[in-house]
């Protein structure tokens, strides 16, 4: 007679298969997830988060804090002896006033601004806590007026560095010959000639006979040279390229004599090794 499921003894062996009770808990323990170890470590990380967004609130707010400090407030601007600038034309540039943040100042951008100024050179900035800002400027110092179509300032360097505008002092010896065109086209040829020129105008400076104030223009041709015109009449003196001091000197000689002549003078060609040709109209 057959046992019925429900009354079969709990020691009674199961007799289906006995290898898929040992699968079925393998594929369980698989499953199990450690779930304390995966918290941990995620608590560790919020803490470490924390502690990092903490130092740098902390960090931001101290900074702030010295910031509106008034033991750091810009009260006193330096500014060197100008001859061109004046101060308040340099603090205004510069965009600096007492009350300013003098730690938050850029000094590299407040550079950059004041540079943009044609007649500054180079400028330095220094910063001394707790309130002074100081500010030294070399300016350009306009040797000549190169003609380029329109009127620049040159330096001693042979560099325009700005155009003029009305009210700007044009009492400086003028330099003509070389264009715009021609230093796009040969920027080291058109250097160099102005490079000449200024030295031709050096060389006058001294001179007590055939002086600077004698010559109105300083000319370059790439075919006759350097040719400087005078301010008597405008005439010409050819000097060629090379040798202007020994040039100038034998025209000195002969200058005051050939002063009383110069209405009817054309052009002097000095560019002779023995010689001077003067050309009478």
């Amino acid at each position: 007679m057959a046992v019925p499921a429900s009354r079969r003894s709990s020691s009674q062996p199961f007799r289906g298969k006995p290898g898929r009770v040992v699968q079925n808990r393998m594929k369980r323990e698989k499953r199990r997830i450690n779930i304390r170890g995966f918290l941990r470590k995620a608590a560790r990380g919020v803490i470490y988060l924390s502690v990092a967004s903490l130092g740098v609130l902390l960090v931001y707010e101290a900074y702030s804090l010295v910031s509106r400090a008034s033991f750091f407030r810009l009260e006193i601007i330096e500014v060197s002896p100008l001859k061109r600038l004046t101060r308040e034309e340099v603090i205004a540039q510069a965009g600096i006033k007492p009350g300013d943040d003098l730690t938050g100042l850029r000094l590299e951008r407040i550079g950059e601004q004041l540079t943009n100024n044609p007649w500054v050179e180079k400028v330095r900035i220094r910063r001394y806590l707790p309130h002074t800002i100081a500010i030294e400027i070399a300016e350009q110092e306009p040797v000549a007026v190169a003609s380029m179509g329109y009127l620049y300032y040159l330096n001693a360097k042979g560099e325009l560095f700005k155009l003029l505008t009305e009210g700007d002092n044009l009492d400086y010896p003028v330099l003509t010959g070389i264009s715009e065109d021609d230093l796009s086209r040969d920027p080291t040829g058109s250097k160099e000639a102005l490079k000449s020129m200024l030295a031709l105008v050096e060389l006058l400076k001294g001179r007590e006979v055939l002086r600077l104030e004698d010559v109105s223009e300083v000319h370059y041709d790439k075919g006759y040279g350097f040719t400087i015109f005078m301010a008597d009449r405008g005439v010409p003196v050819r000097l060629g390229r090379t040798g202007f001091e020994e040039k100038l000197a034998r025209f000195g000689r002969i200058y005051a004599t050939l002063q009383p002549q110069m209405k009817a003078v054309e052009y002097i060609d000095l560019d002779y090794t023995d010689k001077i040709v003067v050309k009478s109209g």
